[in-house]
């Protein structure tokens, strides 16, 4: 038993390792998203008008 318990705690230590990788690759994402959301909230305060416009087509096309 106290082999398999060896064992095991061995298999788990990458997969924490892999979680930590994950986990700040996901932080990293988190703050990229926050930043380009801020730069939007940003221009929607200055002219919101304006920032809609530039998506819609003129002319029915």
């Amino acid at each position: 038993m106290p082999q398999e318990q060896v064992q095991r705690n061995a298999q788990q230590q990458p997969e924490q390792n892999d979680e930590t990788v994950l986990t700040t690759r996901d932080q990293s994402q988190v703050q990229d998203l926050d930043a380009v959301l801020d730069d939007i909230e940003s221009t929607l305060e200055g002219n919101a008008e304006e920032y809609v416009n530039s998506f819609v087509q003129k002319g029915g096309q």
